[in-house]
C-alpha cells in the first residue's frame, strides 16, 4: 500500500470516527432535550456535560478496541451490521453503568439512557447504510457505463454467494434483477432484496419482463443433462449467458463471480459424458512405456494428460511441431513434476530412420499414432502432402513398431474413412488398411480406432463460429442441413485409451456417438448464447459444401458388422478383406508419384480410388457456394 492509499484509508477512518462522535453526542442531547420538555432537566449543569461527555468517551474508547471502523463496509455483511448493532448496545450499557457509579443517573430516569443508546444505535447502524450506498453509488458511476441487468439462475448456495458478492462489488457492472430455482419453496420469495420468479421454464418470460441482458448460471452441482436444458431455455432469450463449473472447480476460490466462464464444448453438446475408459480398462497403462505421435495436437495431448495421470513408467512424446509439444511438456511437469518419467522428442514421422531410432532407444510398450494431417480442404489442395504425412507416415511408424516389437499399436482414425469423399479421409482408409496388414503380418497388436468430430479440437466449427461471433462477423455455415457426429477431446482419448485395453489385433473400434448434431442448430445455439440476435447482430451465411466434404458422416461401410464389446458404448467393425500382396505393389507405385514433383494432383487422386473403391471424390452432389444469408 503506498502514501496515498494509506492516506486514503486513515481519511476515511477519521470522517467515520467523528461521524460516530456527533452522532452519539447529538443522541444524548437529544434526550437532554426531551428531559427538559418533560421538566426533569438536571439542576446542575456539570450533570448534563457528563450526561454527553462519559457516552462520547466510551463509544470512542469501545470502537478503538474493537476495531468498528477498520472494517471495510463498502463489503460488509449482515455479520458486520450485527455486530456493529451489538457493540452499540453494550456501549450504552456501558455509559448506563459508569452514570449509576457517577450517581448521575439518580439525576435522571433511566429512561433517558434507554431513548439514548437506542437512538444512538440505530443513527449510526444508518450511517453505515448510507456510507454503503453513497460508496458504491460513486463505484457505479466511476465505472462509466449503467449495470447489466442479471438473472441468475440457482438460488442455492452458490447463487446466494453469487448474488452478495455482485450486490457488493457494483464495480463489476452488474444489477442483479431476478432469481431463478426449480425449488418450489423458493419461488416467490427474495433472497438479499431479488426476487426468486419461478423455475427454469420460466426463464424466458422472466429475462422479458425484467429486460435481462445478461444470464449466470449458478447451479455448480448440476449434471450436464441438466445443464443442458438450462442452457437451451437461455438460448431462447438473446442474453450473454455465463456459467459456474462444477463444485471441484471452485473449491477453495475466494470469489464465486469470477469463477463464471463461457459454455464449453461439452455442454453445448447437451449430453452426459461417454464414459468409455473405466480403471480397470486404464489400468494396462500403469508401470508401461508409452509413445504418442502428434502427442502436441488437441486428441495427442489429452491422451498424454490421461495417460500421465494413470502412472505410466515413461511418456513419450512425438512431434514435429516444437510449440505444441513445448506446451503439453511444461503444462505436465507443472502438474506432476518429477514424479513423471516425461521425454519429448521434435521428430517427424515421415523420417523412418529417426522413428526407429526413437523406438529402438526407448522401447515403448504402446504405441499411439495420433499425428495426421486432418483439415479437409486443405489436403484436397495438396493430395501429396496429405499421402505424404498420412499414409507414409503411419507407415514407417508402423514398421518401426513391428521392428523393434512393440506390443500395441494403436490408430487413431475417423469417420471420413468410410466411404470416403476427400483425399484426407481416403489417407485415414489406407492408414486401416496398413494397420489390417501388419496385424496379418506382425508380432504386434495393431489395432484403430475410428470416431467423428471432436468438440473444441483444432480446426474444428466451435472455434471457428467462436472466433466469427466476437468478431461480429457472418458465421459460415456449409449447408442448413449437413449433420455430424460429436464426441468431446477427452471422450475421443478415452476410447483409445480404452481400444488399447481391448485391442487383439486387426480390430477397427468405433464409439457410440448417439444422435448427429445439426451443424446450423449449433451455431444458432452458439449465437444466443453469446447474447446476440439472428439477423440484428449477425448473420448464418451458407458458403456451400467445401471440396471433398459429405452431407452426413458414416461410421461403418456396408461390408463392416457390428460385434459388441464389454463396454456398452464400444463396438468392434469386422474388417474388410484384402489382398496384401495387391496392396503393398499399390502402395510402392502411390509412393513414386507422390515423390515425383511432375505428378499431378488428379494422378494422385486415382490411384487412391484404385486403393480404396469406396472413395469417390466426385460423388458428394455440389451446394452452390452463394453467399445464402440467414436471419433465422
Amino acid at each position: 500500500m503506498n502514501d496515498s492509499q494509506k492516506a486514503v484509508k486513515a481519511n476515511r477512518s477519521l470522517v467515520l470516527c467523528l461521524t460516530d462522535l456527533a452522532i452519539v453526542i447529538l443522541s444524548y442531547a437529544f434526550s437532554l432535550g426531551l428531559a427538559a420538555v418533560a421538566g426533569v432537566f438536571p439542576d446542575r449543569i456539570y450533570v448534563a456535560v457528563l450526561w454527553i461527555a462519559v457516552p462520547a468517551a466510551v463509544y470512542t474508547v469501545f470502537f478503538m478496541i474493537l476495531h468498528i471502523n477498520r472494517m471495510i463496509w463498502r463489503y460488509a455483511s449482515g455479520n458486520e451490521y450485527l455486530r456493529l448493532l451489538a457493540v452499540s448496545v453494550i456501549c450504552g450499557l456501558a455509559s448506563f453503568l459508569f452514570f449509576e457509579l457517577l450517581t448521575l443517573q439518580n439525576a435522571l430516569p433511566v429512561l433517558y439512557s434507554i431513548i439514548s443508546a437506542s437512538v444512538c444505535a440505530v443513527v449510526i447502524l444508518l450511517s453505515r447504510l448510507c456510507y454503503y450506498e453513497l460508496v458504491n453509488t460513486s463505484s457505479v458511476k466511476s465505472a462509466g457505463s449503467a449495470p447489466k441487468r442479471l438473472l441468475i439462475v440457482g438460488a442455492g448456495t452458490a447463487g446466494s454467494l453469487m448474488l452478495s458478492e455482485i450486490k457488493h462489488n457494483p464495480a463489476l457492472g452488474l444489477l442483479p434483477v431476478a432469481l431463478i430455482d426449480d425449488d418450489r419453496a423458493k419461488q416467490h420469495r427474495r433472497l438479499y432484496g431479488v426476487r426468486i420468479f419461478g423455475g427454469v421454464d420460466d426463464i424466458e418470460s422472466v429475462c422479458s419482463q425484467q429486460n435481462v441482458s445478461v444470464i449466470y448460471v449458478a447451479i455448480p452441482s448440476a449434471t450436464n443433462r441438466q445443464r443442458a436444458r438450462i442452457l437451451n431455455e437461455c438460448a431462447k432469450t438473446g442474453c450473454s449467458v455465463k456459467i459456474l463449473p462444477f463444485f471441484s472447480e471452485i473449491a477453495g476460490s475466494d470469489s464465486i463471480a469470477d469463477k463464471v466462464r463461457s459454455i464449453t464444448p461439452e455442454e453445448l453438446l447437451g449430453r452426459e459424458p461417454i464414459e468409455v475408459a473405466s480403471e480397470s480398462l486404464l489400468s494396462f497403462i500403469c508401470g508401461k512405456t508409452i509413445a504418442i505421435t502428434g502427442g502436441g495436437g488437441s486428441i495427442g495431448s489429452e491422451l498424454c494428460r490421461q495417460i500421465a495421470a494413470h502412472s505410466p513408467r515413461r511418456l513419450i512424446i512425438i512431434d514435429i511441431y516444437e510449440n505444441n509439444a513445448y506446451a503439453i511438456q511444461q503444462e505436465l511437469i507443472g502438474k506432476y513434476g518429477d514424479a513423471l518419467n516425461l521425454e519429448v522428442y521434435i521428430a517427424s514421422v515421415r523420417e523412418f530412420s529417426k522413428i526407429n531410432r526413437i523406438f529402438s532407444l526407448e522401447r515403448p510398450d504402446i504405441v499411439i499414432h495420433a499425428a495426421a494431417h486432418k483439415h479437409v480442404p486443405l489436403m484436397e489442395a495438396s493430395p501429396d502432402e496429405a499421402v505424404k504425412n498420412n499414409v507414409f507416415g503411419l507407415l514407417n511408424t508402423a514398421t518401426a513398431a513391428s521392428k523393434n516389437r512393440v506390443p500395441k499399436f494403436i490408430l487413431i482414425s475417423t469417420d471420413k474413412a468410410v466411404n470416403p469423399t476427400n483425399v484426407m479421409g481416403a489417407t485415414k482408409r489406407i492408414c486401416e488398411m496398413i494397420i489390417q496388414h501388419f496385424s496379418e503380418t506382425s508380432e504386434t497388436n495393431f489395432a484403430s480406432v475410428r470416431f467423428g468430430n471432436v468438440l473444441g479440437s483444432n480446426g474444428s466449427v466451435i472455434p471457428l463460429f467462436k472466433k466469427q461471433i466476437e468478431a461480429r462477423a457472418d458465421v459460415t455455415v456449409t449447408h442448413s442441413e449437413m449433420i455430424r457426429y460429436f464426441m468431446t477431446i477427452p471422450e475421443a482419448s478415452q476410447l483409445v485409451l480404452a481400444a488399447g485395453a481391448m485391442a487383439n489385433g486387426g480390430e477397427i473400434f468405433v464409439l457410440d456417438m448417439g444422435a448427429p448434431v445439426r451443424i446450423y442448430d449449433l451455431a444458432k445455439k452458439m449465437i444466443s448464447l453469446s447474447g446476440l440476435t439472428l439477423g440484428r447482430d449477425i448473420n448464418i451465411r451458407y458458403i456451400g459444401l467445401r471440396p471433398g466434404e459429405k452431407m452426413y458422416e458414416e461410421l461403418l461401410m456396408s461390408e463392416e458388422g457390428l460385434s459388441k464389446t464389454l463396454n456398452d458404448k464400444i463396438f468392434i467393425g469386422k474388417p474388410i478383406v484384402i489382398d496384401s500382396k495387391t496392396f503393398l505393389s499399390q502402395l510402392e507405385a502411390l509412393r513414386r508419384l507422390v515423390d515425383n514433383p511432375e505428378s499431378s494432383h488428379d494422378e494422385i487422386r486415382r490411384l487412391l480410388a484404385e486403393i480404396v473403391p469406396t472413395f469417390h471424390p466426385e460423388g458428394q452432389p455440389s451446394v452452390p457456394a452463394e453467399s445464402v444469408r440467414c436471419p433465422g
